[in-house]
């Protein structure tokens, strides 16, 4: 037999083997076979290496370490999902869906949720060609040689056909017997299995983890294929087609009609999760159906059409001394329970959230009730339950004001909608939101602008909109209490430096409703700006994949508004960055470097990984060598040996300033005609 028949043939046994025992839980054949011919497989292949494909079983585990990991954007964003903790957060999740689907037959799909670590696989023609963890949902880290090592992971799909482009979302975990075993030689130990699987697909060093045997739930399935056929449209038809792949998909799925069956499903896996070799932390409920899950869209952080119905937290009694309201950046009133203190997940609780008025009525709260308050995800305390027979006599029951709590403004409720709204653009709580907003971490990340400051500011009248943070200077600062002038020149340095935050953090930071983090990274990849975001029709921005109607009007409509355009203005004339130089439009149109592949030597000011991504989002290919296939050489400064052999090959050199001119659709002087 021909060497290159018998290392496919060793190949394909090879993964029919792997998948059986490590998907299927059904070896077939004895370990000691599979490893004489593993082994040789691996004579095979090092006598011919260039009869190695990305696919066969020995590049599970990387030659190298990896030097760092660097940042890739999804090809689809990964969402995270909105929690409910009661049967009312379930049955107050299906009438917002049943709101925008009206009357359609509707069933739900529920996957035990794995408490683990999401990851993004990317196949392109069958093969496995990039795995990257979640990260903030647009970004995440390329750790495709460490997800190689998890052998649930096919490295190619069992499948014939396959679809040239499927991106496939799911879990990476720790069994719990593994993660004991670990623990026992690890000194400090893991916290839980999620931390040890965190911690391991951070290893720069593939062996360590496929020592650690770190296991795989598929769960989610887009392929990128219009033509190909037949599609699934449904959850279960996307998880049999996983399965039919190669993938280990949860064998606790399971198809329910209606909200009293997926009770019957939680209930069943509160008790019998503990006899799981794994953790669970509640249920993913997802509609089933593909056409009303396109229909349900998203909002700014989740997904409509699916919901986490976690197991119960940690909660506690308490007596309510008081009842606030808080004005937030968007005029929204929340009413908030002061409460004696108690401890609750190990921090002192003193204030819970009552969310709105419709949660004020139906909990019937009265200053001087016993509430039991819990940790909404673990984080924000909310008030739950009201225990009204522990209430004393002459109790005062509490209503939702109908002026504003800051500016006395007359308060309005919008049509469908349980907020109360402070709707004055001059109520100074509404400002000093805002400004909190902008200055905020995720947004322009402005050091030293803490909120006492921003009440200051906004008290004395230095700041009346967010461009006169931009006009302060040092003596208007150091007038301010408890503010010397070094402290002052940090934060106008600081203020100064944000001028060059790029423009999904200046988008986020305006504080539209509903345009988070994620949602402004979206818009800024598909527009260069925000005057072609105003300009563009709410139907066409509707239309890009994650953004959905009630988004894409509120947007235009926020952009439209001649108050919000002249803030954009000044913005413009403080010298802030509104052109979208991190992001570059995805068009349908061909791209610049469409048909060009690219080798890049040498150092350039920006990070290797950002190049070959720009040259990619503009149809480029990049590779590693130099060979006559090779259209261009990207030179930066002290570049190696590559440039040698490019001249060698007569191979055009590009500068920077060259790359520039083509990925603006340009021509350098040196390339071909």
């Amino acid at each position: 037999m021909p060497v290159v028949d018998r290392v496919r043939e060793l190949q394909k046994l090879l993964r029919s083997a792997g998948h059986a025992y490590y998907v299927l839980d059904q070896p077939i054949m004895p370990d000691e076979v599979y490893d004489r011919l593993y082994r040789e497989l691996v004579d095979l292949e090092t006598a011919h290496p260039h009869l190695i494909t990305p696919d066969s079983p020995t590049q599970r585990i990387g030659a190298t370490p990896a030097l760092q990991f660097i940042s890739v954007q999804h090809h689809l964003p990964l969402y995270s999902l909105e929690n409910a903790f009661t049967p009312a957060d379930m049955q107050a999740w299906q009438e917002r869906i049943r709101r925008i689907i009206g009357d359609q037959p509707l069933s739900y799909n529920c996957e035990l949720k794995i408490d683990g670590i999401a990851l993004a696989l990317t196949y392109i023609d069958g093969v496995l060609s990039r795995c990257a963890t979640r990260g903030d949902g647009i970004w995440g880290e390329d750790i495709t040689q460490n997800g190689k090592t998890i052998r649930s992971i096919p490295l190619r799909l069992q499948l014939d056909p396959c679809p040239h482009h499927a991106e496939i979302r799911g879990e990476a975990f720790m069994n719990l017997a593994v993660f004991q075993q670990i623990n026992i030689d690890r000194d400090p130990p893991f916290a839980n299995p999620r931390n040890a699987t965190a911690g391991t697909l951070r290893q720069l060093n593939p062996q360590v983890v496929a020592d650690r045997k770190l296991d795989f739930f598929a769960y989610g399935l887009h392929i990128l294929d219009e033509n190909y056929s037949p599609l699934p449209v449904s959850q279960t038809e996307n998880l049999q087609l996983l399965q039919a792949m190669g993938f280990k998909v949860n064998p606790h799925s399971q198809l329910c009609p209606n909200l009293d069956a997926v009770q019957a499903v939680y209930d069943h896996w509160q008790d019998q999760r503990h006899h799981l070799p794994y953790l669970t932390d509640g249920l993913v409920v997802k509609v089933n159906e593909l056409a009303l899950q396109t229909q349900l869209g998203f909002t700014q952080k989740f997904p409509r059409w699916a919901i986490a119905w976690k197991y119960g937290a940690e909660s506690v009694p308490t007596v309510i001394k008081a009842i606030t309201f808080q004005v937030g950046r968007t005029g929204a009133i929340t009413p908030v329970a002061e409460l004696e203190p108690v401890q609750l997940g190990g921090t002192t609780v003193a204030r819970a959230t009552l969310h709105n008025g419709d949660r004020l009525q139906s909990l019937d709260i009265h200053v001087g009730d016993t509430v039991v308050v819990r940790k909404a995800g673990e984080i924000i305390p909310e008030v739950v339950t009201n225990l009204v027979e522990l209430r004393p006599s002459g109790a005062q029951p509490c209503q939702m004001p109908e002026f504003c709590p800051a500016c006395n403004s007359p308060l309005v409720k919008e049509q469908d909608q349980a907020v109360l709204r402070c709707v004055n653009p001059h109520c100074p709580a509404i400002l000093v939101g805002s400004i909190l907003h902008w200055v905020s971490r995720s947004a322009m990340d402005i050091q030293g602008m803490g909120e006492k400051l921003v009440q200051q500011l906004v008290d004395k009248g230095l700041v009346k909109d967010i461009p006169d943070l931009y006009r302060l200077k040092e003596e208007d600062l150091t007038q301010l209490e408890r503010m010397g002038s070094k402290s002052a020149t940090k934060i106008i340095q600081a203020i100064q430096a944000s001028k060059t935050k790029p423009l999904d953090r200046v988008l986020y930071g305006l504080g539209i409703r509903l345009v988070g983090s994620t949602v402004a990274k979206i818009l800024c990849t598909h527009f260069p700006d925000l005057d072609t975001l105003g300009q563009a029709d709410p139907p066409a921005i509707a239309a890009i994949h994650g953004i959905g109607t009630e988004i894409a009007q509120t947007v235009h409509q926020w952009l439209a508004d001649p108050r919000h355009q002249q803030q954009i203005q000044a913005l413009a004339e403080c010298g802030l960055t509104l052109t979208n130089n991190l992001y570059h439009p995805l068009s349908p149109a061909p791209q610049p470097l469409t048909g060009k592949t690219f080798v890049i030597t040498g150092t350039f000011p920006i990070d290797r990984a950002t190049l070959k991504q720009m040259i990619e989002r503009s149809g480029g290919k990049v590779t590693e060598s130099v060979s006559a296939k090779t259209s261009f050489v990207v030179v930066g400064a002290n570049p190696g040996s590559k440039l040698d052999k490019a001249n060698q090959l007569g191979i055009p050199i590009l500068t920077p300033a060259d790359l520039e001119a083509l990925l603006q659709g340009n021509s350098p002087d040196n390339s071909p005609t």
